[in-house]
């Protein structure tokens, strides 16, 4: 399975923001979107990915308050990507060594969409009931056997 197919049936609706748009913008678009991250874009490229996790520990880090906090403060200014035609099995790899939650999916430097740790354990799960409910078919069509030493 390839992340083209989450893409596929998660649909291409995008959020992004800009690096020196305020963080309070950014978290109040998040709250009511109901989404745990923004991808960073200036210029057209991506520049960096923001999730709930960067928003709290910048809010922390600066006593509680969002104050005039810019996204580049606590954005990630590295992160992973992989590409519509990245294997699955790689990118759970990926975002499980990295414990990242959300990765933006780019073909050369377009965005395509961002994939979710959670869009992914729905894809895996949902292959593996498919899998399962073909093989529980087959099982039941499974041919009778003529009994050894009979003639049939």
């Amino acid at each position: 399975m390839k992340v083209a197919d989450i893409l596929r049936v998660k649909g291409s609706t995008l959020y992004t923001v800009q690096p020196d748009e305020p963080l309070a913008k950014a978290a109040q678009i998040m709250a009511e979107k109901d989404i745990g991250s923004l991808v960073v874009m200036e210029h057209g490229d991506l520049v960096g990915m923001l999730t709930f996790r960067e928003v709290i520990v910048s809010i922390v880090g600066n006593g509680g308050e969002v104050g005039r906090m810019l996204v580049r403060k606590a954005m990630d200014d590295h992160p992973l990507t992989c590409t519509s035609e990245t294997d699955l099995d790689e990118v759970r790899r990926m975002m499980l060594d990295r414990h990242a939650r959300y990765m933006p999916v780019m073909n050369q430097k377009m965005l395509m969409g961002v994939i979710s740790l959670y869009d992914v354990a729905k894809a895996v799960v949902d292959s593996q009931n498919f899998e399962n409910k073909m093989l529980k078919a087959y099982i039941r069509d499974w041919p009778a056997e003529k009994e050894e030493g009979k003639d049939g």
